[in-house]
């Protein structure tokens, strides 16, 4: 195509190469592409484009428009053209671009997507031409045929003209493409797409050929070989000899795996006997380390756990003694010897109290050091990643400044300057308050600093140093100088929480906490306070729970193991525990009769349900491993022995069932064992 007269803008064909100028607007062919045919142009003015052009010379091709309908002019804004003219078998003689299509709407002529009665409807042409100059002077106008689409055709993009603002769309094809008829066989697989491989070996031909002497021509034997022919044998012969060959092949490897095998058995062996030497020597520094600590406890008692294991000791020496005097002695002098061992009874007891006493001594340092401690403590939380994130508060920071006073106010053996510091800072700090309790430290604190410039010695000034330790301690427990403490207090500042959560011991008639009294799985109220209760283990029955209490921890920490929400075990207590070790399983392992409590663990009899004092078994630690990883207890186990199992379970429910804690958890277990006999009694019916 050219260009347009008026503007100089190019045509349709642009379109099909990248182009430097525009397109011109007016240009029919530029949107609608077609079936060309050229036919004489007749004369009349041209058109002028939307970029309002002057009208240019030459002949302009015309086509002719059907009457307009009641509906066109709106069909034909959205169409995009608006015919300047209008009238039934007038010429149009321009057409004005308003939008992407250049096809005008007819009354007469349905539009896009309509269909008739009797049928998918029938195409549609329209017909317009253009002129093209051929010569300096000649034109020739070519008719355009379009077909109207029964469909609505993509937006396929196009441009707007930045001066006008007239928007202009490529066009796409007028002809609906044709659908391939479905033939019912797949076309694009990768089954036919895919070409089949196929390896093959094939020998291919290697003609060769030999030259010998001849008339006219002499070939050399000097390189030649003599091949004579060996003795022939036969397949069977051939066959035997590689039998042979692979027999001795095979007894060479089997003789290096031997020896591989052997190799690898000793240094397994090797290698089982350390472990098991390591592990004999581990048990054994075990066991020396805590006959070591026990040892520890009697001589130098510091907790209540060692007084309790003191006192349990000399009553079994006292029972020994007894039971020797009553067997070897009669009349006055089994009473002077009776008498002689109830004075080293009393001695022994005189010294265990002052044991005590310097033990209570040294233990109240520490706890008030730990409660120091606990009110310098900063803030801590758990991040989002494990870590955990620490925070000093002002209340914190007071408790730290209070502590470092405190340790230096109960450090000894200082210089005299050193001393006289630490009472000045303490001085400072408690005139930060004015009451009567610092009033009374600010004179005390200066009374030592006069005996001190007096050279008085340490030793006269050691009352005088507790007064002012234990008042600044009264000063430090005190909410108001200290806020962190507040927290920490076993007494509350409120008197009216006191009638809350306060109960009475009729024993030692105080008023405690509910956590100061212990009280027992089988008890209905709340009997005597923890003292009281130490009070008279130590003068009656001296009873040392320190094996049991190791029982039941051990115990705990392998229910919580499970992971399977355990609730009877820590429903326990030692008494219950004690009882259970004694007077039910006898102090001993069911399968081996171990009597050492160091080395006797409690585990479940059967792992599946949770631990209850009916579904437990004594074992040492080894044993308790073994019994763990059993599947089937009772392909294990001999009849006779579970039966003897099953007695234990049946005497620790009638002991536990009078506790009411327990009674929910029985009655629960007895439910479930009747369903699991039930169960298996209906599969043995069905096996039947």
């Amino acid at each position: 195509m050219g260009s347009c007269r008026c503007c100089g803008l190019e045509g349709t064909r642009a379109l099909t190469r990248p182009f430097a100028r525009r397109p011109c607007p007016l240009s029919p062919t530029l949107l609608v592409p077609g079936a060309f045919s050229v036919r004489p142009a007749r004369p009349g003015p041209a058109p002028q484009c939307a970029r309002s052009c002057s009208p240019g010379p030459g002949p302009v091709a015309v086509a002719t428009a059907p009457p307009p309908g009641p509906a066109e002019p709106a069909r034909s804004r959205r169409a995009g053209l608006v015919p300047r003219g209008q009238g039934q078998g007038r010429e149009v003689r321009g057409w004005e671009v308003r939008g992407p299509s250049l096809t005008p709407s007819s009354g007469r002529t349905p539009g896009p997507g309509a269909h008739s009665a009797r049928g998918p409807p029938a195409r549609q042409y329209l017909y317009f031409g253009t002129s093209i100059l051929t010569g300096s002077d000649s034109f020739q106008e070519v008719v355009v045929k379009v077909e109207r689409p029964t469909y609505n055709k993509p937006f396929l993009g196009g441009f707007r003209n930045v001066s006008t603002g007239v928007e202009f769309h490529n066009a796409g094809s007028q002809t609906k493409p044709k659908k391939r008829p479905d033939k019912g066989i797949e076309l694009f697989s990768r089954g036919t797409q895919t070409a089949v491989e196929k390896n093959v070996r094939q020998q291919t031909r290697n003609t060769t050929s030999t030259q010998m002497t001849r008339t006219g021509l002499f070939v050399s034997n000097m390189t030649d070989k003599l091949i004579t022919p060996g003795k022939y044998f036969t397949a069977e012969e051939y066959h035997k000899r590689r039998v042979e060959a692979v027999i001795v092949i095979q007894k060479y490897f089997r003789r290096w795996y031997a020896a591989n095998l052997v190799q690898n058995l000793k240094v397994q062996r090797r290698l089982r006997l350390a472990r098991e030497a390591q592990e004999e020597l581990q048990k054994k520094w075990e066991k020396e380390e805590k006959l070591r600590r026990e040892y520890e406890k009697k001589l130098n008692p510091k907790t209540r756990e060692d007084f309790e294991l003191l006192y349990h000791e000399l009553e079994l020496w006292m029972q020994e003694e007894t039971e020797r005097i009553n067997r070897t002695l009669t009349g006055a002098k089994r009473k002077a010897a009776l008498y002689t061992l109830l004075e080293e009874e009393t001695e022994l007891i005189a010294c265990i109290g002052m044991h005590k006493l310097s033990a209570n001594l040294e233990n109240q340092q520490k706890a008030i050091l730990h409660f120091l401690g606990k009110c310098a403590q900063p803030r801590r939380w758990k991040a989002f990643d494990g870590k955990i994130t620490e925070m000093d508060t002002q209340n914190s920071l007071r408790g730290k400044e209070l502590l470092e006073i405190y340790r230096s106010i109960n450090t000894k053996d200082i210089p005299k300057d050193e001393r006289i510091s630490v009472l000045l800072t303490l001085k400072w700090t408690v005139k930060e308050h004015e009451c009567k309790l610092t009033q009374e430290i600010v004179a005390l604190i200066d009374r030592e600093i006069d005996l001190i410039s007096r050279e008085v010695k340490e030793c006269n000034l050691e009352g005088l140093r507790k007064r002012i330790c234990t008042l600044f301690l009264q000063y430090i427990k005190t909410p108001e100088f200290n806020p962190q403490v507040a927290g920490l207090i076993k007494v509350p500042q409120d008197p009216l929480t006191l009638y809350k959560n306060f109960y009475f011991c009729h024993s030692c008639e105080k008023y405690l906490a509910p956590t100061e009294f212990p009280i027992p799985a089988s008890s209905h109220t709340i009997g005597r306070c923890r003292s009281c209760y130490q009070l008279d283990n130590a003068a009656r029955k001296r009873e040392s729970y320190f094996k049991y209490r190791l029982i039941l921890e051990n115990l705990r920490k392998s229910e919580v193991d499970y992971q399977d929400d355990s609730k009877i075990v820590f429903l326990v207590q030692l008494p219950d525990m004690q009882y259970l070790i004694e007077k039910i399983w006898n102090c001993q392992s069911a399968l081996s009769a171990c009597s050492d409590l160091y080395e006797l663990v409690m585990v479940r009899w059967d792992k599946q349900h949770e631990w209850s004092p009916w579904n437990t078994i004594l074992l040492t630690k080894e044993e308790a491993d073994a019994h763990l990883k059993l599947c089937n207890l009772q392909k294990t186990y001999e009849a006779p022995f579970i039966y003897k199992i099953e007695q234990k379970h049946i005497r620790a429910k009638n002991y536990f069932a009078r506790i009411p804690a327990m009674s929910s958890f029985l009655h629960r277990s007895n439910n479930q064992s009747n369903a699991n006999s039930y169960q298996k009694h209906s599969s043995l019916k069905l096996k039947k």
